[in-house]
């Protein structure tokens, strides 16, 4: 279930700039790739169908176990990271005007319309094992590559 905070999702301009070292060689790069990463997300731009977000059932249980009474999972897309770009996971109690909820069997994720551009149609998983257990975005289809660990993307262009 997706719900919105109004009738009309307000899709906020995404800034064409990117917080890279500023200096000789960094410069020319900074603007190339900030070109990119402008033309890449206008080509994301939101149609009449708004992506969505798949919660896995671990997902869904892990939830429940952690967040408090009115918290949520919220997914955020940040800059950085091996790759390019890092998800990122906290739990939250606001839901902003651009946010949007999915919700599965009581278990709420959230994720604003920017992060949802370069994410949406992928899974929300928690997994567990020996070494860690941590939150994950799985079969993102706007992600050419990642990193080894899965916490970071390269979008594809």
């Amino acid at each position: 279930m997706i719900s919105r905070l109004s009738s009309v999702v307000r899709l906020s301009s995404v800034s064409s700039t990117l917080p890279l070292p500023v200096n000789g060689v960094d410069k020319i790069l900074s603007a190339k790739l900030n070109r990119s990463y402008s033309e890449s997300l206008s080509s994301l731009s939101a149609s009449d169908e708004t992506p969505v977000l798949d919660i896995t059932d671990s997902c869904v249980r892990q939830i429940h176990k952690i967040a408090g009474s009115g918290s949520f999972l919220r997914v955020l897309i940040e800059s950085g990271g091996c790759s390019g770009f890092q998800y990122k996971f906290e739990l939250d109690k606001d839901v902003g005007e651009d946010d949007l909820v999915f919700e599965k069997e009581g278990a709420k994720v959230v994720i604003d319309c920017d992060s949802l551009k370069l994410i949406g149609g992928s899974v929300i998983d928690f997994h567990s094992e020996l070494i860690r257990s941590a939150f994950r975005v799985l079969n993102n289809p706007k992600a050419e590559h990642g990193c080894s660990c899965g916490a970071s993307f390269n979008i594809k262009l």
